[in-house]
């Protein structure tokens, strides 16, 4: 179970206890989970108690105990707890099965993994100045809230900067709507669309434009061009073409990825325990991503995806170098080489789709 799938399983059990007239309160458009801070309860973490015990007219406590045994009998859901005034505190099945699950979601929505349509009833329209730092931030800020189920339009200030179009921006209309998008810091004089495609190219461009929070200064020189691991758009990069290579790999030595949990299978060694805990990481990383993705597109924060990807690519290649996909010499494939191909390939189509999402190419030869 993802966290989305979680949120979904609480926002459900919500709607369920409101049926059966258990809770007198609103539905809400949905309920925000979140890993569990250091030193609580659980895998996860919820407020909605909380939240609807003033509409209910009850304590909170009371609200959470109603909604745990509603979520306690969901599917994949192991232990629930109440905490603090009343916080759900959420133990997910064993992990193995947890894990299964969230490369079994990767492998059936490809690059849409993430997205969904939590945010179906919201329309936006953003209005951006002539600049090009802002006319990037609202183009992947459309995308991302159109990939969470969102409906958007952009408009300019004045008529768009023909160079846009390399950048991958395209612009409704100009005038002068009532949502301006503010927050976003200008480049530095002279560095107008044309310039930064000619110094660095659309990719590097993007990237460096999007990486900063949109109140800081956008780092915009020749070290986006570094082919190295200083550079983290190389990094991203380079480990969503690895993970290309290592499926490629496995193809000429005749096996193929399976998603299959840490010592589950009954033909062939399990994989170690180490094993289980370098990929612990990288799983936990690529079960957030839908997480993170809606928080980008709640918060118009396209940043908050690039730094995603910086993480996943960096548990990628700690995975990789603990733990490699590939049999090397004269060892033949395994049950946890299988595995292991199996989370390699989830992680670059993790990278692949949130790449996409900023307007980047994901190369798969690098």
């Amino acid at each position: 179970m993802t966290p989305a799938d979680l949120s979904r399983t609480v926002l459900h059990a919500v709607r369920r206890a409101v049926d059966e007239d258990a809770l007198r309160a609103p539905v809400p458009a949905r309920v925000r989970v979140e890993r569990t801070r250091p030193g609580g309860s659980g895998d996860y973490a919820c407020a909605v108690a909380l939240q609807l015990a003033g509409p209910a007219a009850l304590p909170a406590l009371e609200v959470a105990r109603i909604l745990r045994e509603r979520v306690a009998a969901e599917p994949g859901v192991g232990r629930v707890e109440i905490t603090g005034p009343g916080f759900l505190s959420f133990t997910l099945d064993a992990p193995a099965e947890s894990d299964r699950a969230v490369l079994a979601a990767v492998r059936e929505q490809g690059l849409a993994y993430g997205h969904g349509d939590a945010l179906r009833e919201e329309i936006h329209q953003f209005h951006h100045a002539r600049e090009v730092r802002a006319a990037v931030t609202a183009h992947t800020v459309r995308r991302l809230l159109v990939a969470q189920g969102a409906r958007v339009r952009t408009t300019c200030e004045q008529a768009p900067d023909p160079d846009w179009v390399r950048l991958g921006v395209t612009v409704d209309a100009h005038g002068t709507p009532p949502a301006p998008l503010t927050a976003i810091r200008p480049v530095p004089a002279g560095a107008s669309a044309g310039e930064l495609l000619r110094r660095l190219g659309p990719d590097a461009a993007r990237w460096g434009l999007l990486r900063a929070a949109g109140h800081d200064r956008a780092a915009l020189g020749s070290e986006l061009l570094v082919q190295g691991e200083a550079n983290p758009l190389f990094r991203v990069r380079y480990a969503r073409a690895r993970a290309r290579a290592l499926t490629r790999g496995a193809a000429a030595l005749g096996f193929t990825a399976e998603a299959a949990p840490y010592g589950e299978s009954r033909t062939e060694p399990p994989a170690t325990t180490a094993d289980d805990a370098a990929a612990r990481p990288l799983l936990d990383l690529i079960a957030d991503h839908p997480g993170v993705l809606l928080a980008g597109a709640r918060h118009r924060a396209p940043d908050r995806v690039a730094r995603q990807l910086e993480a996943v690519a960096h548990a990628f290649f700690d995975f990789h170098d603990s733990c490699p996909p590939l049999p090397a010499g004269d060892e033949k494939p395994s049950a946890a080489h299988r595995t292991r191909l199996a989370i390699a390939e989830a992680a670059g189509t993790v990278l692949a789709g949130g790449l996409s999402l900023l307007g980047i190419r994901a190369p798969e030869h690098l």
